[in-house]
């Protein structure tokens, strides 16, 4: 059975970037996230979700 949340480091795996990065945009409200105690979680379908809308957003601005 997949992973359906994920940590810090496994999003800044997924998404290709320094987990320095996802504690920023957490910082920054950036990106969906949840915690659990002082734990940072996220729902993969949350982040899948997060970056169609990314898509989507960078798609119409080149409109």
């Amino acid at each position: 059975m997949p992973k359906k949340t994920l940590n810090v480091q496994d999003v800044a795996e997924y998404l290709g970037v320094h987990s320095d990065t996802i504690y920023t945009m957490v910082r920054q409200k950036q990106i969906p996230h949840f915690r659990v105690r002082r734990r940072i979680l996220f729902s993969i379908e949350a982040i899948d979700a997060w970056i169609r809308d990314q898509e989507q957003k960078v798609l119409e601005e080149a409109i």
